[in-house]
């Protein structure tokens, strides 16, 4: 979820996608340690042991955050997390898209003032709506 680690983002669906966020979280579990990750992050172990078992846990972009900071050579979490936002906030520029075509091209998933809350990080955003966003910006501005 920094910038450059997901150069394919826009050739991706949302669920091929969040499977490779899942991959990156799963490394770092596995670099670090899922105790140390636990007591680092605050990401109880149950959803660690899901996202190493191949599952795809409810997990917001927060605790993925959260998580990718444990490990020494990244930022912290809260820097990471304000790169994943403007990650999203950059494409829409380059995409030329506002949150109200954004939103129809989620289908509506998301109403246009709750993406942009949720990009200003006014609001909490799960893991999924990240990826559904991301794939979707990177899509547009090919």
């Amino acid at each position: 979820m920094l910038r450059g680690e997901f150069e394919s983002a826009g050739e991706q669906d949302a669920d091929a996608l969040r499977a490779a966020y899942d991959d990156v979280l799963v490394a770092t579990i596995d670099a670090v340690g899922r105790e140390t990750v636990a007591d680092r992050s605050g990401v109880d172990a149950e959803t660690l042991d899901a996202l190493v078992a191949g599952e795809s846990p409810d997990l917001s972009l927060t605790e993925a955050a959260a998580i990718l900071a444990t490990d020494e050579d990244r930022p912290d979490a809260d820097t990471v997390a304000v790169e994943a936002r403007d990650i999203l906030l950059m494409g829409m520029t380059t995409a030329v898209l506002d949150v109200e075509a954004l939103a129809s091209e989620v289908n509506d998933a998301l109403e246009p003032k709750e993406i942009q809350q949720k990009i200003e990080g006014r609001y909490p955003m799960t893991l999924d709506e990240y990826a559904r966003l991301h794939s979707t910006i990177e899509a547009r501005k090919r």
